[in-house]
């Protein structure tokens, strides 16, 4: 029931702006911002949009710092790349007043090796690169303690810091790098925190060959479609959020770019 009457609430409201005139901006393509890694999707539900009569223009950025930035001096109407926790990182650094406006798709981050088939055979000293934002470096902290690499102060969750390692019996080396670059330094180190997504795209090794994901039971990595709080009621928007979720199109497109490391997260 929960499921259904979001879905209904998102179709209604997409409805009833249609006849309040909504689209007023009709003439005007929709700007959604994003990266490689959830491109794909998007471009196959730009082109249902497109059939229903609605120009979307994707803009692909080449980091994590742009489409927040972008979104924040209004070049782009939306952003569709980063989950709350990275979010509230960025509004907080950045000063922006942005809002999630829909749940996107949630996806699995894993350990990755092309040296080790184990975490036993680490040796002593090993080279281990996570993200280097915040956020998603305390996500790659915490598959390092559930890998039992190292320990964390309790209870400081996707917040942790290089500063919250309370043991690390193996020494090993942590490398900060920028989420987009892990995929590379995988011929550089022992272990890197990996995101499935990239990793297909890279063509470089197989993205479920995974030492260890951390699960798909953390909602608040859900990605989300961000607007500036004015725009979050756009019509055209909502019309492409309704596309993009519902769209059996879109669904092949999205099982074919993340295969079964990914859950609906409007559907949760």
């Amino acid at each position: 029931m929960r499921k259904s009457l979001r879905s209904f609430t998102l179709r209604a409201a997409a409805f009833g702006l249609l006849l309040a005139g909504g689209l007023a901006q009709a003439d005007e393509p929709l700007k959604l911002g994003t990266t490689a890694a959830f491109a794909p999707p998007l471009e196959v539900a730009v082109a249902e949009a497109k059939a229903q009569g609605l120009d979307v223009e994707l803009v692909e950025f080449t980091d994590w710092i742009a489409p927040n930035v972008s979104l924040a001096n209004g070049d782009i109407d939306v952003n569709y790349f980063q989950h709350i926790p990275f979010l509230e990182n960025a509004k907080k650094e950045g000063g922006y007043d942005l809002v999630p406006v829909a749940r996107g798709v949630l996806n699995n981050v894993g350990l990755y090796s092309k040296k080790h088939k184990d975490f036993s055979t680490l040796p002593d000293g090993a080279k281990v690169a996570i993200a280097n934002d915040p956020i998603n470096g305390g996500r790659g902290l915490q598959l390092l303690r559930k890998a039992g690499l190292i320990e964390l102060k309790p209870d400081v969750g996707y917040k942790a810091t290089l500063d919250d390692i309370t043991a690390n019996p193996k020494n090993i080396r942590i490398i900060e790098l920028e989420a987009v670059q892990l995929v590379r330094a995988l011929d550089e180190v022992d272990l890197a925190q990996g995101y499935p997504h990239y990793i297909r795209l890279a063509g470089t090794h197989d993205p479920e060959s995974a030492l260890l994901f951390d699960g798909l039971d953390n909602p608040e990595y859900i990605i989300q479609f961000v607007a500036q709080p004015a725009k979050a009621k756009d019509a055209r928007l909502l019309k492409f959020i309704d596309i993009y979720q519902h769209s059996p199109a879109v669904r092949a497109a999205l099982d074919k770019a993340h295969g079964k490391l990914y859950q609906p997260g409007w559907e949760s």
